[in-house]
């Protein structure tokens, strides 16, 4: 049996704690957005609670860029072609700015009838129209900022990135309650106030990265429109798919939130900072889905196989032991949780009933996140996107419908269990059946070689 060299170790730690630590702060700053939020009533957090779907897509398509930008730029660079990554990151930054500007006047214009389609109720639908404005602008201004974020990455720096996470955060959480429920005389913003200090944070952070940009020779200005001739089929070979893969997440979240809404507006409440706990609590996995793939795509670059195995079995250990530890702490201390996001005894049952059903399967809800963003590294994408299809609506949804007719909120809890269990296992499977098949082209190749 193989053991990892302890440099590898330090080496996967250097490159991946800025990432968790920043991961941590700007969804620590979500979730306690939502327990602002939730201090307002029910009804202000089941209207945001509705919005995470339409969020989830416009994430799903800047992470599929993202991950088109981190593996091609960073093959590019393995493969010691600098000017041509250059000129990838100054197309990528300019061409996913307006993709997703286009995506937030879409959603903006047919806001309506997406979130009756959901199941918000007339009661909800002008609260959520006031909070869905300053959101598209916090998001797509999150789109660009994230972008810069790959470029830093790609180029192995995630130092950088991570810092900003973090200053975004804090610069959220001091203008969070001042935009909410006002200073003095003034009563605030109530639930658009969340999202305009989102957004606020977001530009400082934005100011700061375009002013360090400026200071490296990453981008280019000469040869774009060649370079667009040359790279848009590669770069939507990898967009593509992982687009698509990242797009599943956002319509599995859609008909998750109308299954649960069909349990009452105390459910969504609660599904609602279940969800925003559960990115918190993946935030190693998250990390790591931001600091492998370029590690990967120059050891893809570079023909490097027993690196790539040796980086994915130290990461699927690291993902499994962090996440059942955190998992079953919180499932133990549910209550207290709860009590310490929810304001509404309602919801605060059921969302530790979420807690303790949820959080220990995101173990290997981790290993398939893990191994659906290496194989888009890896020259995978197509078998990225088939594991994300079978993750969301072979595992996880009907497993979510059958507990919720089964046994309600509980039932929501052990299906959604039972889903990630059954996608982490069956993604792990494929992933070792492709690095087998891979194995074997590599040996063939050495042995023409020699």
């Amino acid at each position: 049996m193989n053991r990892t060299h302890p440099s590898l170790q330090r080496q996967l730690w250097q490159q991946t704690w800025p990432m968790a630590l920043g991961v941590f702060s700007l969804l620590g700053f979500q979730l306690v957005d939502s327990a602002f939020i939730a201090r307002l009533g029910t009804a202000p957090l089941a209207a945001q609670s509705f919005t995470f779907p339409m969020a989830f897509l416009i994430i799903g398509v800047q992470v599929g860029i993202g991950i088109a930008i981190a593996a091609l730029i960073s093959r590019a660079l393995g493969a010691g072609e600098e000017a041509r990554a250059r000129r990838l990151g100054s197309l990528v930054l300019v061409g996913g700015s307006l993709l997703i500007a286009a995506l937030c006047i879409a959603l903006w214009l047919w806001q309506m009838p997406i979130f009756r389609q959901l199941g918000a109720d007339d009661s909800l639908l002008p609260l959520i129209r006031r909070y869905w404005g300053p959101q598209l602008l916090a998001a797509w201004v999150g789109a660009v900022l994230y972008f810069g974020y790959s470029l830093f990455r790609a180029h192995g720096d995630t130092r950088l990135p991570g810092k900003l996470m973090v200053l975004t955060s804090l610069i959220n959480l001091a203008l969070d309650p001042l935009l909410i429920f006002g200073l003095g005389d003034w009563s605030g913003l109530g639930l658009p106030g969340a999202a305009w200090a989102t957004a606020l944070a977001f530009t400082l952070g934005l100011g700061v990265l375009a002013w360090r940009l400026r200071q490296t020779d990453w981008l280019a200005t000469v040869g774009l429109i060649d370079e667009a001739r040359t790279s848009t089929r590669p770069f939507m070979g990898i967009a593509g798919p992982a687009m698509i893969s990242q797009l599943m997440p956002p319509l599995a979240a859609m008909l998750a939130t109308a299954i649960v809404a069909d349990l009452g507006e105390t459910a969504v409440a609660a599904w609602g900072l279940a969800s925003r706990l559960e990115t918190v609590s993946l935030m190693v996995v998250l990390a790591l889905t931001m600091s492998l793939p370029p590690w990967l795509g120059r050891c893809y670059g570079g023909g490097d196989w027993q690196q790539i195995r040796r980086l994915m079995t130290l990461a699927t250990k690291v993902v499994v032991i962090w996440q059942l530890g955190l998992g079953v702490v919180l499932a133990l201390l549910a209550p207290w949780v709860a009590s310490l996001l929810a304001g509404n005894p309602d919801v605060r049952v059921e969302l530790a009933m979420l807690i303790c059903g949820l959080l220990p399967s995101y173990a290997l809800l981790g290993v398939c996140m893990l191994v659906v963003s290496a194989s888009n590294a890896l020259g995978w994408p197509l078998r990225a996107m088939v594991m994300s299809c079978v993750r969301l609506f072979v595992c996880y949804l009907p497993c979510l419908w059958l507990g919720a007719q089964w046994g309600g909120v509980l039932g929501i809890a052990i299906g959604a269990a039972v889903g990630n269990a059954l996608a982490g296992a069956l993604a792990w499977g494929l992933y070792s059946r492709s690095l087998g098949n891979a194995g074997k082209v590599e040996a063939n190749t050495v042995c023409i070689s020699k």
